[in-house]
């Protein structure tokens, strides 16, 4: 068995290998996610003609926490490179950095994922470039009922926007002089288990009661209470653990007991899902739908934490490989959900079984964001658009 390295903190700018591979991880399992999304009940943009409530347990067995693991290790990621350059170079290099791919996406990128979402949902039949002006001259006509698209709209690169936000928060709080409150907050008490596992669910659960049903999550930055109480203090978090290698190691240790908490907690969670969330299902008792939300709050730190001790057992290597992903995750994230909406799409028509056209996305999807990349790093003037230095 792969034992961890030893317990001396990092130099400053000097990166963790296994948090980069849990980088990684974290962005190719959102692409698997978002292609379950075309194959469930919930609603899209786009629908497979297979979709149903088959997959849904396993799509709640990363729901709770694969966001928010990404904002931790955005939170890790940035602690380096404000130790590296500094409070003030690191707002001024992240707002080029992650704005100018916003604007591009947002304005190009994304569209034909409103576009075919609206050919789906209200039959539009006008055809792209028509869409494409309105979209641009800010119409908010298409609806179906009470629901209508907010045009123009950044879709998946919300998570790109609230990044960018809370970084400049961040480089603000670093002025200020709060960056040692939130070192020690990150390296004081974390290596007793009870501390690292219990307290943050504790939190977790309490904004989850009291706040998800008065704030469910919107994405739209301005009316978005719960999602910003959640996913900013594990930016912050990630910022104050990320040079504490005794946490990781700890982690390390207890991988498999937190692995074992997590999976108990999505099995609860996944039956409450599979139980009251169909069509016709009772109302579930308000004092189980506590509950439920409990369970949610202990399998996404639970299996934060085990992703982050398994990575850090066995995953804790720098490789030629790594280092080609931890730069293509960008251009990857960029382009994946406008591919995967615009072959769902059109495999809808072939009436393939759901085992060929699943591949065929997935084997589509992943060509095209390779390709993406190759394209970005050959051709200077696509770099800086498409999230590639």
């Amino acid at each position: 068995m792969t034992s961890p390295a030893p317990s001396v903190p990092p130099a400053p700018g000097q990166r963790l290998p296994f948090l980069d591979w849990v980088r990684v991880g974290a962005f190719a399992l959102l692409i698997l996610y978002h292609v379950g999304m075309f194959y469930v009940s919930w609603d899209w943009h786009v629908k497979s003609r297979h979709a149903g409530f088959a997959i849904e347990p396993l799509m709640l067995l990363s729901n709770p926490w694969r966001l928010s693991l990404l904002f931790l290790i955005s939170g890790v990621a940035t602690r380096f490179m404000a130790d590296r350059m500094g409070p003030g170079a690191l707002a001024g290099s992240r707002l080029p950095r992650l704005g100018i791919p916003l604007l591009v996406v947002m304005a190009v990128l994304v569209v034909p994922q409103p576009y075919y979402e609206v050919v789906e949902k209200i039959n539009y039949a006008d055809g792209y470039w028509a869409f494409w002006g309105r979209y641009l001259s800010f119409d908010q006509s298409f609806c179906r009922g009470d629901d209508c698209l907010t045009l123009p709209t950044w879709n998946h690169m919300w998570f790109v926007a609230y990044l960018l936000v809370y970084t400049l928060i961040l480089a603000l709080m670093l002025k200020l002089g709060a960056g040692r409150w939130l070192v020690r907050l990150g390296e004081a008490g974390w290596t007793r288990t009870w501390a690292v596992l219990v307290l943050p669910i504790l939190a977790l659960a309490l904004l989850r009661i009291f706040l998800i049903e008065r704030f469910p999550v919107t994405h739209n930055l301005t009316w978005d209470w719960y999602n910003h109480a959640v996913s900013f203090s594990m930016f912050l978090l990630g910022y104050g653990c990320a040079r504490n290698v005794a946490l990781f190691d700890g982690l390390a240790a207890r991988r498999r007991l937190l692995l074992s908490i997590g999976l108990a907690a999505w099995a609860f969670y996944a039956w409450y899902g599979w139980t009251y969330w169909q069509d016709g299902s009772p109302e579930p008792a308000y004092a189980l739908r506590l509950v439920s939300r409990a369970a949610y709050a202990i399998e996404q730190w639970a299996m934060i934490l085990a992703v982050l001790g398994f990575a850090r057992q066995h995953f804790n290597r720098s490789t030629p490989l790594l280092r080609y992903l931890s730069v293509g995750v960008f251009p990857f994230y960029i382009i994946h959900q406008t591919l995967i909406v615009v072959v769902g799409h059109h495999l809808t028509p072939l009436n393939l079984p759901v085992a060929a056209e699943s591949l065929l996305l997935i084997a589509t999807t992943v060509a095209g964001c390779f390709a993406t990349y190759e394209l970005a790093r050959r051709v200077k003037l696509l770099g800086p658009l498409l999230g590639v230095r």
